[in-house]
């Protein structure tokens, strides 16, 4: 056998051992639902957010219900900068006046959504793009922050305009979707009880979601491997116990900290395990689901 016949053998059978891998883990998850949490440099690189609508429309084959709720917060930044309308952060988050929270909506809900939507119909796939103002999926309220003053320990009201957290999720309509071929993508946006729209925190949403579905699985695409150790090594597992320790003791650092906390709070509220993964990483999705060891970091309820 010549040198290159043996070459495409040895590929073919490689991608037979993948397969076979793979099995198992597709039966067990086959009609679990799975919340996908899309933000960070894997949604704003064109290869890459290709590959993650193929491994959308994948999980969708081998009967899983993925769910994706997306993030925006560049291409916010990005559409401010063209209208010349100024933004300010506090504490790391986005002051949403009555003005800026209309842009923030006609780019998550609009100019983002459609485009996911879009990526996944080019690779063969069907979504459908929702906010959660459609069909009632999410009630929000504002969300107050306190800090310390500069200048004495006494605590401060933050006031960030129309940024919100949610009270409640009716997911009424995405049941409907489960049964269906069709794959939701939801934009994090939301409104209270007088129709007054908020900007919320896309892990947030996503975690709240995942709660609210009973899903097998919160995954959370990141800008980093996963969680790290003190001596920034990657922690392949960790339970609720674990995870809460690396909280109090300073472990977790900058935005892996809400990150967590999401992850924690969707546990707690009914979702089997969440993962941290590296959505840098091509087929990260799909290395976490159908792989033995897994992408990132993936946190459990029990162990």
């Amino acid at each position: 056998m010549s040198k290159s016949k043996n070459i495409l053998r040895d590929e073919w059978l490689a991608k037979a051992g993948i397969l076979t891998e793979a099995l198992p883990y597709m039966r067990r998850y086959a009609g679990k639902t799975f919340v996908i949490k899309y933000g960070g440099h894997a949604m704003g690189d064109t290869n890459l957010s290709q590959l993650f609508a193929r491994d959308i429309v994948l999980l969708k084959q081998v009967g899983i219900n993925p769910v994706v709720v997306h993030g925006g917060g560049p291409q916010i930044g990005a559409m401010l900068d063209r209208l010349k309308m100024k933004s300010k952060f506090i504490d790391g988050l986005r002051v949403t006046d009555r003005d800026t929270v209309g842009v923030v909506e006609m780019v998550l809900s609009g100019q983002i959504n459609k485009q996911i939507v879009a990526d996944i119909a080019e690779v063969g796939g069907r979504a459908i793009g929702l906010s959660g103002k459609d069909g009632g999926l999410l009630r929000a309220r504002k969300l107050r922050r306190r800090a310390n003053r500069t200048d004495s320990n006494i605590e401060k009201v933050l006031d960030l305009g129309f940024v919100g957290e949610p009270t409640a999720i009716d997911p009424h309509v995405l049941r409907l979707l489960e049964g269906s071929q069709f794959i939701p993508v939801i934009a994090p946006i939301g409104t209270d009880a007088k129709g007054q729209t908020f900007n919320i925190n896309a892990d947030t949403v996503a975690g709240a979601i995942a709660a609210a579905l009973d899903a097998t699985r919160l995954l959370m695409l990141t800008d980093v491997e996963g969680v790290l150790d003190k001596k920034h090594k990657l922690v392949a597992e960790l339970n609720l116990s674990s995870a809460r320790k690396y909280l109090r003791d300073g472990t977790l650092k900058g935005g892996m900290i809400p990150k967590v906390e999401t992850c924690i709070s969707a546990i707690k509220d009914g979702v089997e395990a969440a993962a941290i993964i590296d959505g840098r990483v091509p087929h990260a999705i799909l290395l976490e689901i159908f792989t033995e060891h897994g992408s990132g970091t993936l946190i459990r309820g029990r162990k």
